[in-house]
């Protein structure tokens, strides 16, 4: 039968196709995770000082 032919090609094209998508979706380097961490570490950090109560100015009596 031809139609098998043609059948079998285009799941092969599909596989191919899915195959790039799979490559070009790699899990980030870890040079990348890091980066992202200590970021959100950063915003961590700048909100809790500006949430943190201001504290009086001592001034000498």
């Amino acid at each position: 039968m031809p139609f098998t032919d043609v059948h079998l090609q285009l799941h092969a094209i599909r596989a191919t196709e899915l195959h790039a998508e799979a490559a070009a979706y790699r899990a980030p380097a870890l040079h990348q995770l890091i980066r992202a961490r200590l970021g959100w570490l950063l915003v961590e950090l700048g909100l809790r000082l500006v949430n943190r109560p201001a504290r009086a100015l001592l001034t000498p009596a």
